[in-house]
């Protein structure tokens, strides 16, 4: 790709809080892209030197300075200001204080997490409730201003990566596949309300962020090494909370170890164990039927929340929303191996990236399942051979991150004076459009696949035999 598409001119600053794989990932396309923003209006801030080489080759100021509570306003109040852009892709950084900052100094704000300060994912002072991605959303989203109050707020996106993020604008583009595949009479939804009945009106129960990273490693793994395709740190958070889904109002029975929350919309439940120790069964096109980890995420919740349909204030329909997770098979025998470890770091952590071999891929969509036609997954297929010919300093799990980011943050540029906002509420044609030329081969397929299939075959199970779709049927 010689000629790119500049989407956006944007004259202020920018400031990268974090630069580890997806910061690195996304610079070049940003400069690719975004008209008017030269290296010298860049500023890094990052906690260490991992990927100060590629601030270098695109000759960007950096600064080594972990972000802490006691030090976040002296460091940051020189670099952003109005008319700026606060790009948050750290850890163990609060995203809800780093909203506020923006905010107060009259700059746009995008993050791919709603991160909590250091340790506030594990903590286990408090109930497994508090360090939920349920409770985290519910504190950035109480930032947002009072019914009634119309005055206009920089721009804020939350948690806009590949997933969440891009699966919302997939989601939307899927429901609208399905619909005019069945011959449905619809005028395109322009509203939540108008998207949830959409929803409603298919029959959807289920929608899985589906995954499958096939991407193998040059190196192989070594015994007390955490390998993966993107932050180890960030899937070790993440993968160490309780495991969530947004819960439909179809299932039947709350999970035995399932839990509901006192307070917030109720759109989720989660359970009491991690999600790197929950497996659910899901289904991609070229993986087939796999068994993927249940890692938490926002868009469970937002996209369950969004979807929601009330009637006298009760929801009458809310499909059943959650990541299923197959990571790249060094991952997987991470994620055991931590496990074993009784949720200790291992010693050793790599992110793969010139290090993998030829062939591989990242198998990302979401399927969504229960209407007339059973299952349908939207998504992209890329491969790690396509990645490194669209964008450097990426694989195939980072640049549909990246590619995310970036068409979050023109879309921010666009959309100056939106507050607070999370991806189900943008505009997914124009997310996808810029996303599209770096996602290999999109494509949207039907199944037959559910989860009884072939099931019962070595010993009987405890299955809900008149609907499929059932948690109780999709849980390993």
């Amino acid at each position: 790709m010689t000629n790119h598409t500049v989407h956006a001119q944007f004259q202020g600053r920018l400031v990268f809080v974090g630069f580890g794989s997806i910061g690195r990932g996304v610079l070049p396309l940003i400069l690719r892209h975004i008209g008017g923003l030269t290296p010298e209006r860049i500023t890094i801030v990052t906690a260490d030197e991992a990927g100060i080489d590629c601030a270098t080759d695109f000759g960007v100021k950096h600064r080594i300075e972990p972000i802490k509570p006691e030090n976040y306003r002296a460091v940051l109040e020189p670099l952003v200001g109005p008319g700026d852009f606060l790009l948050n892709l750290s850890v163990d950084v609060s995203s809800v204080e780093l909203v506020k900052f923006a905010r107060e100094r009259r700059a746009l704000y995008l993050d791919t997490c709603i991160e909590p300060w250091t340790g506030g994912y594990v903590d286990t002072a408090v109930d497994p409730a508090v360090r939920s991605n349920y409770s985290i959303r519910h504190s950035a989203l109480a930032l947002r201003m009072p019914d009634g109050d119309a005055s206009p707020r920089p721009t804020a996106v939350l948690t806009h990566g590949a997933n969440p993020g891009l699966v919302s604008h997939f989601l939307k583009q899927a429901l609208i596949n399905i619909a005019t595949d069945l011959g449905l009479e619809f005028v395109e939804p322009s509203s939540r309300e108008e998207w949830a009945a959409l929803a409603q009106r298919l029959g959807v129960k289920v929608v899985h962020v589906a995954e499958r990273d096939t991407q193998v490693p040059s190196i192989p793994k070594k015994v007390g090494e955490f390998v993966n395709t993107w932050s180890v740190d960030g899937f070790i958070s993440e993968g160490s909370q309780p495991a969530e889904l947004g819960w439909g109002t179809h299932e039947k029975s709350l999970p035995p170890d399932g839990r509901t929350h006192a307070f917030g919309t109720g759109a989720a439940i989660y359970l009491m164990q991690p999600g790197a120790a929950t497996r659910v069964r899901t289904w991609a096109p070229k993986a087939g039927h796999i068994h993927g980890f249940l890692i938490t995420h926002s868009e469970a919740i937002s996209i369950a929340d969004y979807y929601t349909v009330h009637d006298g204030g009760q929801a009458v329909y809310r499909p059943t929303c959650h990541y299923a997770y197959h990571p790249s098979d060094s991952a997987v025998m991470s994620i055991h191996e931590f496990a074993g470890r009784n949720w200790r770091d291992q010693p050793e952590k790599r992110i793969l990236l010139n290090e993998i071999l030829p062939g591989g891929m990242d198998e990302l969509g979401v399927l969504v399942a229960g209407h007339a036609r059973n299952a349908y997954w939207y998504g992209s297929q890329l491969s790690i051979d396509e990645a490194r010919a669209l964008a450097p300093y990426n694989n195939a799990t980072s640049l549909q991150v990246t590619i995310a980011v970036l068409s979050g943050m023109v879309w921010a540029i666009e959309n100056p004076q939106r507050g607070i906002v999370e991806p189900d509420e943008m505009d997914y044609k124009r997310n996808l459009e810029i996303c599209m030329p770096y996602l290999g081969t999109v494509v949207g397929e039907y199944t037959d696949w559910n989860p009884l299939v072939d099931r019962s075959r070595l010993f009987p199970e405890d299955l809900d035999t008149s609907d499929p779709w059932q948690f109780k049927n999709v849980r390993v």
